[in-house]
């Protein structure tokens, strides 16, 4: 990997860190390419059960890599397309990714960074992050992150904040439900890492369904077929073999096999 820094802790924990720190992590289709085949990669992975995507120097991402933004300037509108449907094909691999995804922001995230931020699962944020959607700065809008950043701010927020291109902080940012954890700098590792060591207590099988319910229930109206269907999914998880493991161990007052 020439854009990426990836680390196994263990084998059930990963480390993507983005690794420009020169550009300010900023992308290009090199970082793009490398991203989609990593988390290809980790979404076929059955022992990993936790992904931290983080990155190097000050900045977390400062969206698109001014060489690359060059370059598509004289860029036909075919050539235009293309490229951009690379991106959206990244932002939407790291989404569907099955394995949980941890976002360990220190620095400035704007633009695309927020479109890497928005697909995380949980983000965790330092108090001096600067959130940004610059793009109406530059005649352009945040067209192919728009719906990860309207998911992770909200409708209403998003409103402002892709009009006016302001900055905002990243207190704004966990009041509006984006940021999940925020903490002081020197705080960042040790918060990252407790929630990491939650999400591999948990049952492995069991924490992918859930990622994938809340994307199958949100916004869904309350139905008959809706109603049917939960019922369905946790008499197929009570009736797995990691539920019955994990109720077994329960009542036995003892660690689940998945932690042995």
């Amino acid at each position: 990997m020439n854009t990426l820094e990836l680390l196994r802790p263990s084998a059930h924990v990963a480390e993507v860190w983005l690794n420009r720190p020169d550009v300010r992590n900023a992308f290009n289709d090199e970082v793009i390419a490398e991203l989609t085949e990593t988390f290809t990669a980790f979404s076929g992975e059955p022992q990993l059960r936790v992904i931290v995507l983080a990155a190097r120097g000050k900045a977390f991402c400062a969206g698109a890599d001014l060489n690359w933004m060059r370059a598509m300037a004289d860029y036909s509108w075919e050539q235009n397309r293309a490229d951009a449907q690379k991106l959206a094909d990244m932002l939407w691999t790291l989404d569907q990714c099955p394995v949980p995804i941890v976002g360990r922001v220190q620095g400035d995230c704007y633009a695309g960074g927020m479109g890497l931020a928005s697909v995380c699962d949980v983000l965790v944020a330092s108090t001096q992050v600067t959130f940004c959607l610059s793009e109406a700065r530059l005649g352009l809008s945040p067209a192919t992150i728009s719906p990860y950043v309207v998911r992770a701010l909200g409708a209403q927020a998003a409103r402002r904040y892709f009009v006016t291109a302001e900055r905002f902080g990243a207190a704004q940012a966990h009041a509006l439900g984006m940021v999940h954890e925020l903490c002081e700098g020197p705080a960042l590792d040790a918060t990252v890492a407790q929630i990491v060591a939650t999400l591999v207590a948990n049952g492995p099988a069991a924490v992918k369904a859930c990622k994938q319910l809340v994307r199958d229930v949100a916004g869904r109206p309350i139905t008959d077929d809706l109603r049917s269907e939960t019922a369905r999914r946790i008499a197929d998880i009570r009736a797995s073999a990691e539920g019955k493991e994990g109720l077994q161990s329960f009542l036995g007052k003892r660690s689940p096999n998945w932690l042995v």
